[in-house]
């Protein structure tokens, strides 16, 4: 299924054709996982199958059908992380704009609802984690962010109801 094209400033729109966005930090965090997805992972689950296999019919069943198991698992992700490296573009932290909310940026929120502040980092879709203040463009706060500039007030519609920010800082 193919990733919705991200509504971005415009100079920013050379890096959006036919391409995933990715921040340098993103970019470097699905490197490490492939290279260690290849280097430990994968040579040590191959290890627990030839050592299940030499247990021959001494071992569990389960124990050799849980690392083949194991083995596509790593296998796919493995493949899934070549493929998507093979299709990001990087947004240089130069290009990330200040003056309006844009890819990368780092926007400091108030809730208008709890006066609570809050700060994240607009990125893909592969690097968002709210929990580490990484929201995706392509989500509801995300999209409502994207062209807004400081004192600009956004509303979020989610289940629980809508939510007002007002952007109190842009940043790289």
């Amino acid at each position: 299924m193919a990733q919705p094209k991200p509504k971005v400033p415009e100079e920013q729109e050379q890096f959006e054709e036919e391409f995933i966005l990715i921040t340098e930090e993103g970019k470097r965090a699905l490197e490490e996982e492939l290279r260690r997805l290849l280097e430990r992972e994968r040579k040590e689950v191959l290890e627990h199958i030839r050592e299940s296999r030499k247990m021959g019919e001494f071992m569990e069943d389960t124990d050799y059908d849980d690392a083949k198991k194991e083995q596509a698992f790593i296998q796919g992700r493995i493949e899934e992380l070549q493929q998507i490296l093979k299709m990001v573009k990087v947004v240089p932290k130069s290009k990330i704009p200040t003056s309006k909310v844009g890819f990368g940026s780092v926007v400091e929120l108030t809730n208008l609802s709890t006066g609570r502040q809050v700060t994240y980092r607009i990125v893909g879709p592969f690097e968002a984690n709210p929990l580490e203040g990484k929201i995706s463009y392509q989500s509801p706060l995300g999209e409502a962010l994207m062209d807004k500039r400081v004192g600009d007030i956004v509303e979020v519609r989610a289940p629980a109801g809508v939510t007002r920010y007002k952007i109190e800082k842009i940043s790289r």
